[in-house]
């Protein structure tokens, strides 16, 4: 790689920020929690790489995913410098197979919640026919009793 090609393809927390549409507070927190390595310019900025932005872009679909960022950190392979690709892709399948299981559970508890909502819902419409029904017999009978 030439030293055009080389800038070109690092990128300022600015230009990262503004790409992936997140703060910089945001990539300074995941670097402070070892998710992202940026490279130092010897005036101490940071500067980051298509490698970075790649990982950025994992954590930031991890965390809408609802994952922690140590699941995350050992998804992405920064928690066990150990593991190979193999036990990597497996500690992300447990991961996502928790994650469906939990979002099942919590649909089934939604389901159950719209139902509730449902039932009392239709005793309330119950209850306005029932009360409309009874008033226009009431409204004689106060009509002729000078109530009105």
């Amino acid at each position: 790689m030439n030293k055009k090609e080389k800038e070109i393809s690092l990128l300022t927390i600015s230009d990262i920020a503004d790409e992936l549409d997140i703060s910089t507070r945001a990539i300074r927190f995941y670097e402070e929690k070892g998710l992202i390595l940026p490279g130092r310019t010897k005036g101490n900025h940071r500067f980051y790489t298509k490698r970075d932005r790649t990982r950025l872009k994992l954590i930031m679909r991890g965390k809408r995913l609802g994952y922690s960022l140590d699941e995350i950190a050992e998804m992405i392979g920064l928690a066990d410098f150990d593991k190979d690709e193999v036990e990597q892709l497996k500690t992300s399948l447990a991961y996502g197979e928790r994650k469906l299981k939990e979002i099942n559970e919590r649909m089934e508890e939604l389901m159950i919640l719209k139902q509730d909502l449902l039932a009392i819902q239709q005793k309330i419409i119950n209850r306005l026919d029932a009360i409309r029904t009874e008033k226009p017999s009431q409204m004689i009978e106060e009509t002729e009793h000078g109530d009105c």
